[in-house]
């Protein structure tokens, strides 16, 4: 099965400009064209994948490279001295583009990244069986 190409595709083709910030052999940073606030840039590996855990150990490294350098640039350039480092995996995390993305976004005021968060409570034996659950996983 093929997978559906998608913006961020045709970016790397060179067939939809962008406003380049960071490039290198493995990664592309470029301002969001919808941005929640100025700054707002998308951080995407070259690497065309849909989600995270699809990613090469080599594309992951690269991204946690220089995601703190593209931090401190988008801070520094805009003057917020808050921010947020978004990224989701699926439709129902809220996924628009399928391939992997992170968002720098600016918090500044009332423009960023309004979040919700609704914590829960844990079970101490049921986070000992799924901890030794996801360490068995991790390969």
């Amino acid at each position: 099965m093929t997978q559906t190409r998608t913006i961020f595709d045709r970016i790397l083709d060179g067939e939809i400009p962008c406003h380049r910030v960071y490039e290198d052999e493995h990664v592309l940073a470029f301002l969001d064209i919808g941005p929640l606030s100025e700054g707002h840039t998308l951080v995407i590996p070259k690497e065309r994948k849909a989600f995270l855990h699809e990613l090469s150990d080599e594309s992951a490294a690269a991204i946690g490279r220089v995601l703190p350098r593209l931090a401190r640039a988008v801070i520094q350039a805009t003057g917020a001295t808050a921010y947020n480092i978004l990224q989701n995996n699926g439709a129902e995390a809220h996924q628009a583009v399928f391939h992997v993305h992170f968002h720098i976004i600016p918090k500044r005021g009332e423009r960023g990244l309004g979040v919700g968060w609704r914590p829960g409570s844990v079970d101490a034996a049921a986070a000992k069986e799924l901890a030794a659950r996801i360490t068995a996983a991790i390969s």
